[in-house]
């Protein structure tokens, strides 16, 4: 199992120093990898500041060694899939090969999108989203690549220099049991799933157990076209009591999960908590 910290980029988090100490911070105590969040307004209604998610990761790149960075998630249907393609390229040979792009719709599409005058509609966006992938890999090959699609269109085009990795992996998040986000996701090289109970009134987030999280797995291995390796992110705080922690990693491992993420709502976790708990490491969140 391998463990992330998830960080916000609203509110007291809007600060690209705030997250690259938290990043030094998650690397010193033993995580494995620090993602931040994507957002332009995050809700019409209060407006929180915010910061720029690829600002951030450039600082968290520059001034880390080891641990793994990225999105989670990036709303890429509403970004230029080529200037995506430089970007994570960029902080890949930034960071020696530590990228993750974690992609996804986003959460509100009248935030992001219908505040800008951009298609809200999940169907849009999910659409643009499977052009933005494909378009941002073929560049990232290093070899010469054009594309057609309903929404974005280019010209046979190399972009060098390729990654610093083979490949950067492209996760892809998705609210179970909505079915298309993981069909999508059994395209690339992991997922993110959450689950959520739709009602009359909207969805609430439930905590996913091991054997929840099985039957998404199992979902997607029927949907996959590639053996090879795959991860599987789950988000979550652990258990407090060591024994039942070791329990829980231990049951999520058996169904396929490789990493348990702890997200850091910022409508739960004031910045004084969120930096005890990633100095406390994986195994000592709390």
């Amino acid at each position: 199992m391998q463990y992330a910290v998830n960080l916000p980029v609203i509110g007291e988090y809007a600060d690209p120093h705030v997250l690259m100490n938290l990043a030094q911070d998650a690397e010193r105590a033993g995580w494995d990898a620090v993602f931040v969040w994507d957002s332009l307004v995050f809700d019409v209604r209060t407006r929180p500041a915010v910061t720029d998610p690829w600002i951030a990761l450039a600082a968290i790149a520059a001034t880390t060694v080891r641990i793994r960075i990225g999105t989670m998630i990036a709303q890429l249907a509403r970004r230029r899939p080529w200037k995506v393609a430089r970007e994570v390229v960029a902080l890949d040979h930034l960071s020696a090969g530590r990228m993750i792009l974690g992609v996804g719709l986003g959460f509100s599409g009248a935030a992001e999108f219908e505040q800008f005058g951009e298609d809200g509609d999940a169907r849009v966006r999910a659409d643009k989203l499977d052009e933005c992938l494909t378009i941002v890999r073929g560049l990232c090959t290093g070899e010469p690549f054009a594309f057609t699609g309903d929404y974005y269109s280019m010209r046979e085009t190399t972009f060098l220099p390729r990654p610093a990795q083979d490949q950067i992996p492209v996760w892809v998040a998705g609210y179970w049991p909505n079915k298309r986000p993981f069909r999508r996701a059994a395209r690339w090289d992991g997922a993110a799933p959450t689950e959520v109970d739709i009602n009359a009134d909207g969805f609430a987030i439930i905590p996913s157990s091991p054997q929840s999280v099985g039957k998404i797995i199992d979902y997607i291995g029927r949907h996959r076209t590639s053996t090879g390796p795959y991860d599987v992110i789950i988000s979550r705080p652990l258990p407090g009591e060591s024994s039942q922690r070791t329990e829980l990693i231990s049951a999520y491992e058996s169904v396929g999960v490789t990493w348990l993420l702890r997200d850091m709502l910022p409508w739960q976790i004031p910045l004084p908590e969120a930096i005890r708990i990633v100095r406390a490491g994986p195994l000592g969140q709390g």
